[in-house]
């Protein structure tokens, strides 16, 4: 887990995931790391997280949230099957984004 500050650029500008603040989450198991970054945006300006290095995180558990919605950018390792479209509405803890086929 890491925070970094920074600007408050839209969320969909191509910039905002590396001069946005956001907070950076690698979730490690067997079969690889997943990458989950929060992107605050030019309205959001205030991300929450609840994790901290080391603690251990189930499916489905809440790792933060950032006020005013904004983004999250899901990073997946090879193999992964993507089961959402592009223009899908997904929401957190409910919507199955991807799953792991081992290649």
């Amino acid at each position: 887990m890491k925070y970094h500050p920074g600007k408050y650029l839209v969320a969909w500008h191509p910039k905002s995931s590396t001069e946005n603040e956001r907070t950076t989450l690698v979730i490690g198991n067997d079969n690889g790391d997943i990458l989950l970054r929060q992107i605050a945006g030019a309205m959001a300006r205030r991300i929450c997280y609840y994790v901290k290095e080391g603690d251990i995180v189930k499916q489905n558990d809440e790792f933060g949230f950032i006020r005013f919605g904004s983004r999250v950018d899901v990073y997946l390792p090879l193999g992964t099957k993507v089961d959402v479209k592009i223009g899908d509405v997904v929401k957190g803890g409910v919507t199955l984004l991807a799953h792991y086929e081992p290649v």
